[in-house]
């Protein structure tokens, strides 16, 4: 059996985890605050704070700007679950939209559902490839856009404008218009899942770009502060001699990173344009070459004149069929020993959003891509050999359903 995913092990890292328990020091410390300096110089943003999961990263953000009930915060259909849950989460009130061809947030259906209440915009650079950042910054800059907006927090009246929070968890090391994301907007957060580019087991990174008159370093001071149950010092700090005693300023939240998966991090980050990227890409390359010769095939979008994905997952479309044939292309793959998915169920066909009164019919696109979508493997040790194994198996199984 192929699998669909499989993590890469590198000898170097079970050295470098051990010597960061030999250390005994294993939360947050020097190789978290590393590790967040990296990220930095790798993406080109302000500043970065390393969290435990992206999911946490996005709520911490929506918390930190002030989003609570009565403000909107816009999402594409076309994402995971938890883009959803954190607006959720606060309280405030969820407002999907459309995507385009690409499976990315269509500006334009952003633009048909601002309101004097929408406070924060979540685009989600599904499978790898950035969003159109210049057009949702444009929009939110837009006199008519800002005019509508309320602000009800220092933080909102210091931006006056829509946030731009991007959920960025597929595309690390994507690029838009010759920068890396981590930089395109406001702020925009990893995931460093297992099943992520770049892994650290489980993880995420806050990538802070804010404007002025925004001090980024004095917002990520705040942050820090923050995930660690608004503990004005961390337990690095309180170690300095005579310097345990602390203060509690907030209530805040408990979800920083550790040393232990830092490490990882960093070891995953030296080596991710020289081997992983290329990688991915030669397989993105391969499947494009090998499905590109059937009519059946629509192509996921990896690469424009203004954009270079991550090649992160390779979401392919079956031209001309139905949800219920997708299905049964997928039970044939898997019977023939090659591990495929589906990313993802749109948010208003899960059970607790259409309970909420979200409607699948009122984003049709998000339908039409999902309902013909297969993810096939993508990963740094699939050989060769795998490659076209899957390709053999995902050509004949179509074509034994399609005829």
């Amino acid at each position: 059996m192929i699998p669909f995913f499989k993590p890469h092990y590198d000898k170097s890292m079970a050295a470098e985890i051990d010597k960061v328990l030999q250390s005994g020091w294993l939360t947050t410390g020097p190789q978290t605050k590393k590790f967040e300096q990296q990220i930095t110089e790798y993406c080109g943003n302000r500043k970065t704070i390393c969290v435990n999961a992206a999911t946490n990263g996005l709520e911490i953000m929506l918390r930190w700007f002030g989003i609570g009930p009565g403000d909107e915060v816009i999402i594409p259909a076309y994402t995971y679950c938890a883009t959803a849950n954190v607006v959720v989460h606060c309280g405030a009130t969820l407002v999907i939209v459309d995507v385009s061809d690409d499976f990315n947030i269509s500006i334009e259906e952003i633009e048909k559902h601002v309101t004097p209440h929408t406070k924060a915009i979540i685009p989600v650079d599904f499978s790898g490839l950035p969003c159109d950042y210049d057009a949702v910054n444009d929009l939110v800059r837009r006199k008519e856009i800002r005019s509508q907006f309320t602000a009800s927090t220092e933080e909102q009246k210091m931006l006056g404008r829509i946030l731009v929070l991007a959920d960025a968890a597929h595309s690390v090391g994507a690029v838009y218009k010759n920068k890396r994301t981590g930089s395109l907007t406001d702020v925009s957060v990893f995931s460093f899942h297992a099943a992520k580019n770049l892994t650290t087991g489980e993880g995420g990174a806050i990538c802070l770009n804010l404007p002025e008159p925004f001090d980024n370093e004095k917002v990520y001071k705040a942050l820090c502060i923050k995930v660690l149950h608004g503990q004005s010092k961390d337990a690095l700090s309180k170690t300095k001699e005579g310097s345990w005693r602390y203060d509690v300023n907030e209530a805040g939240y408990k979800c920083n990173m550790t040393d232990l998966q830092a490490v990882i991090g960093i070891i995953e980050l030296e080596k991710y344009e020289s081997d992983t990227l290329p990688a991915r890409k030669q397989i993105f390359e391969k499947y494009d070459r090998a499905f590109g010769e059937f009519d059946w095939a629509e192509l996921p979008v990896s690469k424009d004149s203004d954009r270079i994905s991550s090649f992160h997952i390779y979401p392919l479309r079956i031209r001309g069929i139905s949800e219920d044939q997708r299905d049964n292309i997928i039970q044939r793959i898997t019977e023939d020993g090659v591990g495929v998915n589906v990313h993802f169920m749109p948010i208003p066909m899960l059970s607790f959003y259409k309970e909420q009164g979200h409607d699948i019919g009122s984003t049709p696109r998000a339908y039409d891509n999902y309902s013909r979508e297969i993810t096939l493997p993508v990963y740094v040790d699939l050989s060769e050999d795998d490659q076209s194994t899957v390709i053999q198996v995902v050509t004949s199984s179509v074509e034994r359903i399609i005829g």
